[in-house]
């Protein structure tokens, strides 16, 4: 029991403790030879256990912790996931109120109405809500995940300002969780990351595949919630923008592909960064130039930026104990064997159906990916440690990677922040997307990289 509540992720679960005269003695006689007293062994069923001789008393140990304790996920929650984030919060909401006051997110604005005026009907045109969805939109697009939340998070507190039932998820809310959640990706600059450290041959071949598998994703968030929403789709403006969207990404799509590995992978690493760091001094250069709308708000740059941190601050706090209580909960459904027993149990389902064992072993990784992006990502290294980096199983786990949403730690981050309690469907629409990009992402796997 001590391990569920102070263990740490991949510590070994001890099951019982005898004394040494208690084991057969074949066993005790080969435990006394072993070095450092310790030794494992595998039954014919595949069961390893590990026996440790100290003090005369023997512990043994059977598999390994899942992730961390409830303790231990109580300590990690804040210093590895929420000082960061408040970190990052602080930084990016002074930079976004160095937009507002600069008049820059007016502007911003007044560009993107015209598309988003048709996807959310019920947010008055040039509302502030506008700029700051298209920032997180721009922000998710080119793998900027830093900056991709703090703009979510002023999204949906610049929409909850005219949601008429301040405990309901509104219409506007919804819409924009959903494609936020499916999360279009054109830079998956981590995914590359993880092949390159695995030694993969090519660590930018899943690009293309991450790419369609995330636009799937998108537009059929788009659609689902649309069509629940009954909004218009033969808009010429929005069949318009939809169009020139794919065919900007089929046109970078084509000249990434003419690209030889060196320059691809450079491409690949750089751009995101490049990108995230002209933003930044866009900001702070525009807001020099139009330093007079500071003046009339009886303001300064720096004042105006310490503002904005400190609403970052205030945000990071509040929404704490919503990710505390969801990773507790995701700590006790993993340590408990739950999560292990459903894994196992779709995965001999599928095999039985016909489902190749390469895309059973990958299926952990999409079926955490909702619950816990650093748990699928564990499952996603480990596949690739396992089966390798360039097996179908790597990609495909690549993929699913990159392709979803940690969807119930998003609910509950961006809902949480704004203390709305009735989500709506928001929920259904959201795993209904994740489950589309699962059935895309092995469709796509099998298209480029099956034998």
């Amino acid at each position: 029991m001590d391990d569920f509540l102070n263990g740490k992720k991949d510590d070994p679960i001890l099951v019982s403790q005898v004394y040494l005269n208690q084991l057969p003695s074949s066993l005790k006689d080969t435990l006394l030879k072993a070095p450092e007293k310790k030794l494992t062994q595998v039954s014919p069923s595949g069961e390893e256990k590990t026996y440790e001789l100290k003090n005369n008393v023997v512990k043994i140990y059977t598999g390994t912790l899942k992730t961390d304790g409830l303790l231990a996920t109580c300590k990690n929650s804040l210093t590895d996931i929420i000082i960061p984030l408040i970190a990052y919060l602080a930084f990016f909401c002074g930079l976004m109120q160095l937009l507002i006051d600069s008049s820059a997110a007016e502007k911003l604005a007044q560009f993107s109405s015209p598309f988003f005026v048709k996807i959310f009907p019920s947010v008055p045109k040039n509302h502030e809500s506008i700029s700051y969805m298209t920032l997180n939109f721009a922000a998710n697009f080119l793998g900027l995940d830093s900056a991709a939340t703090p703009f979510g998070l002023k999204a949906m507190e610049s929409l909850q300002k005219i949601n008429p039932d301040k405990d309901k998820a509104s219409d506007a809310q919804i819409m924009f969780m959903c494609l936020h959640a499916a999360g279009l990706t054109l830079l998956p600059t981590s995914i590359i990351g993880y092949r390159a450290a695995a030694n993969a041959e090519n660590p930018a071949d899943v690009m293309i595949p991450c790419i369609i598998t995330s636009f799937v994703g998108t537009l059929a968030a788009l659609l689902l919630v649309g069509f629940k929403q009954r909004i218009n789709f033969f808009s010429k403006v929005l069949i318009l923008t939809i169009m020139v969207a794919i065919s900007a990404i089929v046109g970078l799509l084509f000249y990434i592909n003419q690209l030889d590995f060196i320059s691809k992978t450079l491409f690949t690493t750089n751009l995101s960064s490049i990108i995230l760091f002209g933003i930044i001094l866009f900001i702070m250069v525009y807001s020099v130039l139009n330093e007079k709308k500071f003046t009339q708000s009886s303001t300064t740059i720096f004042d105006s930026f310490v503002t904005g941190a400190k609403e970052g601050l205030n945000t990071g706090v509040r929404i704490f104990p919503y990710v505390l209580g969801m990773l507790v909960a995701i700590s006790l459904f993993r340590n408990s064997g739950l999560f292990e027993l459903i894994s196992s149990g779709l995965s001999s389902l599928f095999s039985k159906v016909g489902v190749s064992q390469d895309i059973t072993n990958s299926l952990p990784v999409a079926l955490l990916r909702p619950f816990s992006s650093g748990g699928s990502r564990g499952f996603l290294l480990d596949s690739m440690n396992t089966y390798g980096p360039d097996s179908f199983t790597g990609r495909l786990s690549c993929i699913f990677q990159c392709s979803a949403e940690t969807t119930f730690y998003v609910v509950a981050v961006y809902f949480g922040s704004i203390n709305v309690k009735n989500t709506r469907y928001t929920l259904g629409a959201m795993l209904l997307v994740d489950l589309i990009c699962v059935f895309t992402a092995v469709f796509v796997a099998s298209w480029f990289f099956a034998a």
